[in-house]
């Protein structure tokens, strides 16, 4: 069947950016829901859960820990180093349910009024099954630590409740590769890392092979959003997003983890707030998805200069 110019949709007809031209969105979907078939993963019984943490193991690589090369990491004892590194990795799977919870109502409301049958929603569908799967592995993996999850303060969440409640669909897909694509980039030298317990290689293992899909899909998705939105939307999608940056900026480590290891929780958070290593990384980790956000033009006006006070972009 034709369809008529005048009728055809951004479903049907090609669509460009300063990217390029997209790939069909059931095409996409399509390669997507095959690379899940083979590569999809049960943590239940992928993972040795019964095996017994490593004396003298990393539960987060020393360079990835927040305190790293600060004057009071070079006070610190090695143990007491492990020891920060095993309850910031319980703080960063706590962030990870936090936000796989968040995406997962977003992807609701995207497929919400799409045509059920498509690859498309059928995709969305799989990948909010993959979530399900991550959060109980994150959780599995905070009792396994042996320590309480790290929630977001109260504000943050109930911020969250608004964001994920009054946002646009190419808002939603901002803050879904926000929350993806650090921790993404950060799991990717985590589980090849010998350093580091081999359940928390297993798991980052799991979590970037089936992540990469999911950024995939939200990439596709976003850029065709932002062709074919309204003026509005993009500019609430650039403020939203600059807001999502700096709540995740401040998220990404809660501070009670200096405290819960014997440290001075207001000295602990002035030195990484001083830290030009943990500002580089930071930067460093996010630098794949900024570069891809100001290209397709999410980053302007008042929403770039958020996302530079997140200290996630560069001024």
């Amino acid at each position: 069947m034709t369809i008529a110019p005048e009728r055809q949709t951004a479903e049907h007809r090609a669509v460009r950016d300063a990217l390029g031209l997209l790939k069909d969105r059931e095409q996409v979907a399509e390669r997507l829901l095959a690379s899940s078939r083979k590569h999809s993963f049960d943590p239940d019984t992928e993972l040795d859960w019964d095996a017994p943490f490593e004396d003298g193991l990393w539960h987060w690589p020393p360079e990835l820990v927040s305190l790293y090369d600060t004057p009071l990491w070079r006070r610190m004892s090695e143990e007491q180093r492990i020891e920060l590194s095993r309850h910031e990795a319980a703080s960063l799977a706590s962030l990870g349910i936090w936000f796989e919870v968040i995406l997962m109502q977003l992807l609701v409301r995207h497929i919400y009024d799409k045509k059920l049958t498509s690859n498309h929603v059928r995709y969305a569908l799989t990948e909010i099954a993959d979530e399900c799967r991550h959060s109980m592995m994150f959780a599995r993996l905070i009792n396994k630590s042996g320590i309480e999850p790290y929630p977001v303060t109260r504000l943050n969440h109930n911020l969250a409740r608004v964001l994920k409640s009054v946002s646009t669909t190419p808002g939603s897909f901002t803050a879904t590769l926000l929350g993806e694509e650090i921790l993404d980039w950060m799991q990717r030298l985590i589980f090849p890392d010998e350093r580091v317990q081999p359940l928390v290689r297993g798991v980052t293992r799991i979590h970037v092979i089936e992540e990469a899909r999911h950024v995939r899909y939200a990439r596709e998705e976003l850029r065709r959003q932002m062709v074919d939105c309204p003026r509005w939307e993009r500019q609430l999608t650039r403020l939203s997003s600059g807001e999502a940056a700096r709540v995740f900026s401040v998220s990404f480590v809660n501070p009670r983890v200096y405290s819960d290891v014997g440290l001075d929780r207001a000295e602990a958070v002035a030195q990484v707030k001083a830290s030009g290593h943990r500002r580089e990384i930071m930067q460093q980790g996010a630098k794949r998805l900024t570069d891809f956000l100001d290209e397709i033009g999410v980053l302007r006006g008042t929403g770039r200069r958020l996302w530079v006070s997140s200290g996630l972009l560069p001024a």
